[in-house]
């Protein structure tokens, strides 16, 4: 399931970033790409303020791409119009704790996780080992299930 990132938003409801930090962008890009590539995951960022705008080819490598909002326009504006353009709007994750955003995602049937919860998860990668792996939660239900099976 691809994530749709609200890239400041979600840089506001981290704690160990600040939106004062020029290279904040940079170090959230970094930060998300090692999520991905862990948990096989690919993401589009999308940015407040970029100058001129558009996709942002110095940030972006697989998994992640980055796209910066033009002058005059809004990141959550891009964000509900590429959920509204997705082929698939159920197969996406948006990241955001803005309302409108949210709501744009599940009027469409996209699930939303608030920015609070993704920050948890990656700083939840920080603290593994390189190369250490955690099992998702569907994996998870899966050994549950099937070792709870009687014989």
């Amino acid at each position: 399931m691809p994530l749709l990132i609200d890239g400041h938003n979600l840089i506001g409801r981290m704690s160990d970033l600040s939106l004062d930090d020029p290279d904040d962008e940079v170090k959230l890009v970094q930060r998300v790409r090692r999520h991905c590539l862990r948990h096989r995951r690919q993401a589009t960022i999308i940015f407040d303020a970029g100058l001129p705008g558009g996709p942002a080819p110095h940030l972006s490598a697989p998994p992640v791409a980055v796209v910066f909002a033009a002058p005059g326009v809004t990141a959550d504006h891009l964000i509900c119009q590429r959920i509204r353009r997705a082929r698939d709007p159920r197969g996406l994750l948006v990241v955001s704790s803005d309302r409108v955003v949210q709501e744009a995602a599940r009027s469409r049937g996209g699930r939303v996780i608030p920015a609070e919860e993704f920050a948890a998860q990656l700083a939840d990668d920080q603290t593994r080992e390189p190369g250490e792996q955690g099992l998702s939660k569907e994996q998870v239900a899966e050994w549950l299930e099937l070792f709870s099976r009687k014989p």
